[in-house]
């Protein structure tokens, strides 16, 4: 018979002890993970029911894409940036001051609002403008202005690049340009992920997203305040769903490779390119990007917003407004064989 000694019982009972609070540990994180998991997805049918679709679906390539369209005359596509979707346009008063005088189409771009995007592709800028043209094409759209807002901006360009005769003019707000360092690339990708990334979507990333969600919203509209029509009537949860996590994850990732593979073809733009920027931007510096862009494109006319932000279409409607009918009034061709403006190269706004 063998006997332990006092010691060897202490530590076997050390281990016990240990054994036990870890599992204890483990039982209550997996628990906790059920819990969020049931409060993820009761937001997620909670905020789809209170926000039905806007507008309409068209399937192009086996990808369902939610679209609105509004007003008739000169074809004018607007493409959101990332986290968001068509409601920030419209919420912005945007699409319907458009409507008055151009046929608008918002897109939700792939995997935002109530569009697919299907795990079969890598939805880089390039390849969301590749579906978004077959889409515009299927709906009869021809030599559309094409506006883009920050991530929406490359998008735009990939479609201005990819059919220089198709796009009759660029119109870009607020973009991300250039490949510069970023902090909230790593923090904002995990959840596109494979495995790991779908537990999170399904758990925590939804519930830290809205915990922050106000310091975000400042960040994006700062130094103005945020609307009160937009703090009110914005669909958050709609944005903190599992499957557009997995979209703006995706994009946040892909933004900083999608910029080092464009910016060395902004000089190919031929069209008429009118950029605007809030000169108090906070998520994307006005000289580092829009700035920049300006003096790549030598043709394009250069607008800055005093006192706004990230968020210039809400901001200063009247004057993105301005900027859409500069970019339907301006002369391609002329532009194409001559080179010459037919704007005042940088305005001062504001």
């Amino acid at each position: 018979m063998v006997q332990l000694s006092n010691n060897e019982g202490v530590i076997g009972e050390s281990a016990a002890s240990s054994s036990g609070t870890r599992n204890a540990l483990l039982i209550a994180a997996a628990a906790a993970l059920v819990a969020s998991a049931v409060v993820v997805r009761s937001r997620t049918q909670e905020a789809e029911r209170d926000n039905p679709p806007l507008g309409s679906f068209i399937e192009v390539e086996g990808v369902r894409l939610h679209y609105v369209e509004r007003g008739e005359g000169q074809p004018l596509v607007l493409l959101h940036g990332d986290g968001s979707m068509i409601q920030d346009f419209a919420l912005s008063g945007l699409i319907d001051l458009a409507a008055k005088k151009y046929r608008v189409i918002a897109f939700d771009r792939p995997g935002y609002g109530y569009s697919d995007r299907p795990r079969t592709t890598v939805w880089t800028p390039q390849a969301q403008a590749e579906l978004l043209h077959l889409a515009l094409h299927r709906l009869g759209i021809e030599r559309p202005i094409v506006l883009g807002h920050s991530l929406g901006t490359l998008v735009a360009i990939s479609l201005a690049l990819q059919a220089p005769d198709y796009v009759k003019s660029l119109v870009l707000l607020s973009g991300y340009y250039y490949p510069t360092a970023r902090l909230d690339v790593p923090l904002l990708s995990p959840p596109a992920i494979p495995v790991i990334g779908d537990l999170l979507r399904y758990t925590i990333s939804p519930l830290l997203g809205r915990m922050i969600w106000p310091a975000m919203r400042r960040r994006l509209f700062g130094p103005a305040p945020v609307p009160e029509k937009f703090m009110d009537e914005f669909p958050v949860w709609m944005t903190l769903r599992p499957k557009q996590l997995r979209a703006s994850a995706g994009d946040a990732a892909m933004m900083i490779p999608a910029a080092y593979a464009l910016h060395d073809r902004y000089r190919e733009l031929a069209m008429p390119v009118v950029i605007m920027a809030g000169d108090s931007d906070r998520y994307a510096d006005m000289h580092v990007h829009s700035e920049a862009l300006h003096q790549d494109i030598r043709h394009s006319t250069l607008h800055i917003v005093g006192g706004a932000g990230h968020m210039v279409h809400h901001f200063a409607p009247e004057e993105v407004m301005n900027a859409i009918d500069e970019a339907a009034q301006a002369a391609s061709v002329e532009r194409r064989v001559t080179g010459r403006a037919a704007f005042p190269a940088a305005v001062q706004l504001g």
